[in-house]
């Protein structure tokens, strides 16, 4: 930022539980109490204009609202933006803008309900822009093998309310160089889009760009996933679940590298071989099935 610019948007610091106990009765008739992940509506109004209700665990408010708010095209640059203030008593933000959104009625007539849990939604007009999108080039943004086992690894060891309570999505961005995947930030929400725009919000706030980094997702490669990242400029997307076939398609025409069905040191690479530098040494030997059976494997 130079010294021309307007100061950074001025963010509140909203909290909220991310869990709740309930009592719960299992298969053998024993009680007990568990934890829960939270949910609860944010509405965002952008200069008193109601836009959004996103359904979300409330971890990070304020950088869900500034990614939702790149990600769907609505502002050009985070000096256009004066605040975000969240309130969770009303359950809702308040997005100030230094003058106004261009074109708002038009930006927000069409709207695309998309396979993300949760139903997340994109403005109609960015299926049109997907021929605009640049992702840098495979020689400079990929990822090696052993990088890709660090990531998963650095996945593995980290604390989440997943593990505590189940029923979330988790995000991670990780920062590549040579065989080294380094955790930038890992955010968990009910929604897989809700976290991914977290991050993005992240990387936009710090104003960082994308050819060295990666993104984790816990939920499945779909076309929404695929859009995000490449307007992030992230070119490598790893996950623990599958991949649609939108997801696919457009991954390809885009460039993307992605990574499904990804745990321990197992993993699919459905697109984007080029970005990829193999070493198979590092797999585990394969299982052989007893004589006389066979069996394929779900992608």
């Amino acid at each position: 930022m130079n010294d021309q610019d307007p100061p950074l948007p001025r963010l509140s610091r909203a909290q909220a539980a991310l869990t709740r106990s309930v009592d719960v009765l299992d298969e053998h008739g024993q009680r007990e109490t568990i934890q829960i992940p939270a949910e609860r509506p944010l509405t965002v109004f952008v200069d008193k204009r109601e836009l959004v209700t996103l359904m979300t665990l409330g971890a990070e408010p304020e950088l869900l609202v500034l990614g939702y708010l790149r990600n769907q095209r609505l502002v050009d640059s985070m000096h256009d933006i004066d605040s975000v203030t969240v309130d969770w008593d009303v359950g809702a933000a308040a997005v100030k803008t230094r003058a106004g959104i261009e074109d708002f009625d038009r930006k927000t007539a069409r709207r695309v309900v998309t396979t993300g849990c949760g139903q997340g939604t994109v403005f109609g007009s960015l299926m049109d822009e997907l021929d605009t999108l640049v992702l840098p080039d495979p020689q400079a943004a990929r990822i090696s093998q052993r990088a890709l086992v660090a990531l998963l690894d650095a996945v593995r060891r980290q604390e989440s309310t997943y593990k505590s309570a189940g029923s979330v999505h988790g995000c991670a961005l990780f920062t590549l160089a040579g065989d080294d995947a380094r955790l930038e930030l890992f955010v968990e929400d009910v929604g897989r889009h809700n976290a991914i725009d977290t991050l993005a919000g992240w990387m936009w706030l710090r104003g960082l760009g994308g050819a060295d980094k990666a993104f984790y997702t816990t939920g499945r490669l779909t076309s929404e996933m695929v859009i995000k990242s490449a307007q992030m400029g992230v070119p490598i997307i790893v996950s623990r679940s599958g991949i649609t076939q939108m997801g696919h398609e457009l991954a390809t025409r885009l460039g993307l590298a992605l990574f499904g069905r990804a745990t321990n040191r197992h993993f699919l690479c459905y697109s984007g071989f080029e970005r990829f530098d193999g070493d198979p040494s590092l797999a585990r030997p394969p299982s052989v099935p007893p004589a006389g059976e066979g069996g394929s494997r779900a992608a």
